[in-house]
């Protein structure tokens, strides 16, 4: 018996779209070669919030049983394939369910392979990739962060070139004849599909990462209490009040001195100082506290706080 895990790390709303269709897909194609299979988001990404990443897996095993044992916790520990459809996730991956920055192939088995779209080389990827203590294959898709909105999705062939490029690294679970079979049955898909899915198969290039190879860098972390150590009735502080600016006009919120928000932001805010009317509402509204009150009553945000979720131009009057 044998089993093939998967996981898509994505950005949160901008490629939900996109990850569910790769996971689906999997699943899908891997019936078709007779295998079970299952595919299911992170629960502790939900609430999703945009640009924040968030994780989508797929588990395709050749028995009932086999699949059964691999969906009795609460998200696998490794995986054989880790997809990030987003090159800039080669940094690192810091969660809505925060646990610290985590590195983009912690879960990857030794030998298994982390598969990414990107234009850039493999040398300038493996500069942010940080180090393993295993040998593994990285695989690259020549292409561009396939992003979208919320009810949007952009057809660029992006789910349908994963599967083509999987059928490639894992031909023991998805054959490329099964993937193009999915793709056919599924809602979205169509002959040019199945041909994107070949050529991708046919394009994809694969390299092996050494133990040398990588970031050096150790990336933050801590060790989250256990259930069985936390002290009965133990409450949790507010956010502590803030305080005013060094001259003492203005003032700057308090904020989590841990959470440095630099790689789930894609998107930033450009504040207008000249138009601003000073209505408080990006400061009010903005769920992660990110904007300093200013001396003249204008409102300036602090990139290390913000998550580029775009709230504040939502509610922004002019």
């Amino acid at each position: 018996m044998a089993a093939l895990i998967c996981e898509v790390v994505y950005r949160g709303i901008f490629q939900k779209n996109l990850a569910a269709r790769i996971t689906r897909g999997i699943v899908l194609s891997a019936r078709k070669s007779g295998r079970w299979g299952i595919a299911f988001g992170r629960y502790g990404d939900s609430p999703q919030r945009n640009g924040i990443p968030a994780k989508d897996f797929a588990i395709v095993a050749d028995t009932k049983e086999e699949l059964e044992q691999n969906m009795a916790r609460y998200e696998p520990k490794h995986v054989d394939v880790t997809i990030a459809v987003d090159d800039t996730l080669s940094k690192g991956v810091e969660s809505w369910a925060w646990y610290g920055l985590q590195p983009i192939n912690r879960l990857t088995v030794p030998n298994g392979t982390l598969l990414m779209t990107s234009l850039q080389s493999f040398d300038s990827l493996l500069k942010d990739i940080h180090k393993k203590d295993a040998p593994y294959k990285l695989a690259l898709l020549r292409a561009k962060a396939s992003f979208s909105g919320l009810w949007v999705y952009r057809e660029d062939h992006t789910e349908v070139r994963i599967l083509g490029a999987l059928a490639k690294i894992a031909p023991s679970f998805l054959t490329l004849d099964a993937v193009g079979q999915a793709i056919r049955e599924m809602e979205w898909g169509s002959d040019l599909k199945v041909e994107s899915a070949k050529k991708a198969y046919e394009r994809l290039e694969s390299r092996e990462v050494k133990l040398t190879e990588g970031n050096a860098e150790i990336p933050y972390s801590f060790e989250m209490p256990k259930w069985w150590e936390m002290r009965e009735g133990v409450t949790i502080p507010a956010i502590p009040v803030g305080k005013p600016k060094e001259d003492g006009k203005g003032y700057v919120p308090e904020r989590n001195p841990y959470f440095k928000k630099f790689t789930t932001r894609t998107m930033r805010p450009v504040v207008d100082f000249d138009t601003c009317v000073k209505c408080t509402l990006c400061w009010i509204q903005c769920p992660d506290s990110c904007f300093d009150v200013m001396p003249d009553g204008t409102y300036d945000a602090n990139m290390e706080a913000c998550c580029g979720c775009g709230v504040c131009e939502a509610v922004c009057p002019v």
